[in-house]
């Protein structure tokens, strides 16, 4: 039998106190799945108009695109996108909401300066160059609210889950005890009446 069930004062404040923390634990879970559940739905707000945003310009990239490669040839356009450097300035950082890591993808933003010559390309090609440089923009910034509310769902999920234990297994089991030990001390203290009742009469009766 666990000790922790007897009947004793002792046992009773421990009960109520684990109790009084269960409640408490539920309440502050409670609280950060409501504050993690606002924040998600902020980020699935801004990634439904990053992604609406990145679709169109998409479509407007590749438009001039085709028109360079039909106005330069799809070979020289091939031969001029070879100088286009790699992007290798990308860093991930993070900050916390309620103690989830939310990570931030940032990047040194360069002027967009043309790696090839004027006098032998056209203007359809500086436009699909700018329009791919805003797509890369969007989608650094689509990349990080995307990670951003998976880690915030699974959050929500564990936090749903703990905050569940508390409200239908640990406060229930600590609301059951600190009221069989109550009832317990209860009894055994009719019955010290009861036998105190006794003796004093059988005194009395002397």
């Amino acid at each position: 039998m666990d000790t922790k069930s007897f009947p004793t004062k002792g046992n009773l404040i421990a009960a109520k106190n684990s109790l009084q923390l269960a409640r408490q634990g539920y309440e502050l879970m409670d609280k950060k799945r409501n504050i993690l559940m606002r924040e998600l739905m902020e980020l699935i707000g801004q990634a439904s108009e990053i992604q609406s945003r990145i679709d169109q310009t998409f479509r407007s990239a590749y438009g001039a695109l085709q028109r360079a490669n039909i106005e330069l040839g799809i070979s020289h356009v091939e031969e001029i996108s070879y100088s286009v450097p790699v992007e290798e300035s990308i860093r991930i950082k993070t900050r916390s909401i309620m103690g989830t890591e939310i990570p931030l993808a940032e990047y040194d933003r360069q002027p967009v300066v043309p790696t090839y010559s004027f006098y032998s390309t056209k203007q359809s090609l500086d436009a699909a160059r700018i329009a791919f440089d805003h797509v890369k923009d969007l989608t650094i910034k689509l990349s990080t609210v995307e990670n951003s509310a998976y880690r915030l769902a699974s959050s929500i999920s564990k936090t749903q889950k703990r905050a569940n234990a508390l409200k239908n297994i640990t406060i229930p089991m600590y609301e059951a005890l600190t009221k069989n030990i109550a009832d317990a001390l209860e009894e055994k203290d009719r019955e010290e009446f009861t036998r105190l009742k006794v003796i004093k009469r059988m005194h009395g009766g002397r």
